[in-house]
């Protein structure tokens, strides 16, 4: 993508997924307070706050806001998606001054579909697809999520089985298969009408990594995506992603910083 074609992708991404954003399961909801775009999960779910309009007049009054509006609602903890591009410049240091952590930065990146869909990919020997329509399914992704990223997402979890209850066509997952064992699992979420598919998950078990299943994984997801007309696949990838979705062919929108706020 050329640099006009990325400007326009990021001005679309910031539109529809971030200001435009809709809730990530049953029962969340988003609420826009003008300045902030936020979500709020009663029980696990994600927490936390997807866009902001902020300068440095308006930052700090919002930022304890927000922080006022989770602490009412008992939350245990939420986050704050910074982005490179947001405003003013010095917010994550203005978040930080307020109490939040920041995690290891992410890449944001997107793809083309259309490109996606034609990688050439062949299963390594003895893996099999399946896909995910069902509780024991997702437990299988849980088992080598756990053993690939070394921690336990119990939120996730209850994401995922709310998607495939209440908005199966929300939501394409597949677990790669060795016989019996998964070996690698990933997931992709979509809101109809919009132009963007977001690729999550990806974990493999350190022991058959380096094998093209990463890679299969995403060409799997991009196939499904190419069906239902959804010209974009975004990333928040991690260091260790961000080459191998480079040489696939993804481009780079920005960098994203998880902030946490935790309650004492």
């Amino acid at each position: 993508m050329d640099h006009e074609e990325l400007r326009t992708v990021r001005a679309a991404y910031d539109a529809r997924m971030r200001r435009g954003a809709e809730p990530d399961m049953a029962q969340a909801r988003v609420e826009r307070t003008g300045t902030v775009v936020r979500q709020t999960v009663p029980g696990p779910g994600w927490n936390g706050v997807l866009w902001s309009d902020l300068d440095e007049e308006t930052a700090d009054a919002e930022i304890a806001a927000q922080v006022a509006h989770f602490a009412r609602l008992g939350t245990s903890e939420f986050e704050w998606k910074l982005y490179d591009h947001d405003r003013p410049a010095d917010l994550g240091a203005r978040l930080r001054a307020a109490g939040f952590v920041p995690e290891p930065p992410e890449t944001l990146m997107v793809g083309r579909t259309a490109d996606l869909a034609g990688l050439p990919v062949d299963p390594p020997e003895g893996v099999t697809l399946r896909v995910v329509t069902d509780e024991a399914g997702v437990d299988l992704m849980m088992d080598v999520h756990a053993r690939a990223f070394g921690t336990e997402r119990p939120q996730i979890r209850e994401q995922m089985l709310s998607l495939l209850r209440e908005q199966p066509d929300s939501l394409a997952a597949v677990v790669a298969m060795a016989g019996g064992t998964p070996v690698s699992a990933a997931r992709m979420e979509m809101r109809p009408g919009t132009p963007f598919a977001g690729l999550w998950g990806g974990g493999t078990d350190p022991r058959w990594r380096g094998r093209g299943i990463y890679r299969l994984l995403v060409a799997h997801r991009a196939r499904v995506a190419a069906e239902l007309g959804i010209p974009y696949l975004q990333v928040d990838a991690s260091a260790d992603s961000r080459p191998i979705l480079e040489r696939l062919g993804f481009a780079v929108l920005g960098v994203t910083t998880p902030y946490v706020w935790s309650r004492g």
